[in-house]
């Protein structure tokens, strides 16, 4: 059983993905995985289906799965596994840890290694361009960014970028329209909406250099703001939208 999309997925191309008796609202991809019973939405879990469903592994998202929720399936005789995924080589982690699970890992090696060649490849390919100062918005109602922790700032780092909001100490911090003002981002990444939407929200404070600039992208949330195997697709939309953004700003 899996407690979040991303763990979702991860067993699903892990080889896992028969083996799931259950997951958690929002588990959209692969198709199959829509067909799986939901037991809640990663933070209120129904206990009673879960003992129904008689897992004998339930997969634990180290970032979201609330603590309360894993002791209390731990006092009731499950085998809890926490799945951590703060940094993008969480992921092959995660996907050979659940392929020896499940025995699968003939099929979870090659996708393990097939994100780590395709981080590595984006890495030397965006290395030594203009350091640009970067916010990416996963919330606008109200705001919230990433911290240095997230994997999502890792991405930007890997494309060229510094995290504005780095130094916060919560991985998902709430901020307000003065704090990014002060940091006075060069390029704003949304993970949350549309492009419309997103250059229409900032567009009270033009003196913000991406607004003047024109740097403010709109981002696919699945492949960027979830830690699965899809995210060197989501790490190459942001690298192409800070290139675009450094040929703006020359």
């Amino acid at each position: 059983m899996s407690l979040a999309p991303n763990l979702t997925e991860i067993a699903f191309a892990a080889g896992a993905g028969p083996a799931l008796v259950g997951t958690v609202a929002w588990s959209d991809y692969p198709a199959a995985a829509r067909d799986l019973p939901q037991v809640g939405d990663g933070w209120r879990i129904d206990l009673e289906r879960v003992l129904a469903l008689r897992p004998d592994v339930v997969l634990a998202w180290s970032p979201g799965t609330p603590r309360a929720t894993i002791e209390r399936l731990r006092t009731l005789h499950l085998e809890v596994i926490e799945v951590p995924t703060y940094r993008l080589a969480d992921v092959p982690a995660a996907l050979r840890l659940v392929g020896d699970l499940a025995g699968t890992r003939a099929t979870a090696e090659p996708v393990a290694q097939r994100f780590e060649a395709e981080v590595r490849r984006l890495r030397q390919q965006h290395a030594g361009g203009r350091l640009l100062r970067v916010m990416v918005q996963i919330e606008d109602r109200p705001l919230f960014t990433v911290n240095g922790r997230h994997v999502i700032s890792e991405i930007v780092e890997l494309c060229g970028g510094r995290n504005v909001f780095a130094e916060l100490a919560q991985i998902a911090p709430q901020v307000d329209a003065e704090a990014v003002l002060a940091r006075d981002p060069e390029v704003i990444l949304g993970a949350d909406g549309g492009i419309d939407a997103l250059r229409a929200q900032w567009q009270r404070w033009p003196r913000l250099t991406a607004v003047r600039k024109g740097t403010i992208y709109a981002l696919p949330a699945d492949v960027v703001a979830r830690a699965s195997p899809r995210l060197p697709q989501g790490a190459q939309a942001v690298c192409a939208a800070l290139e675009d953004a450094r040929q703006r700003l020359r």
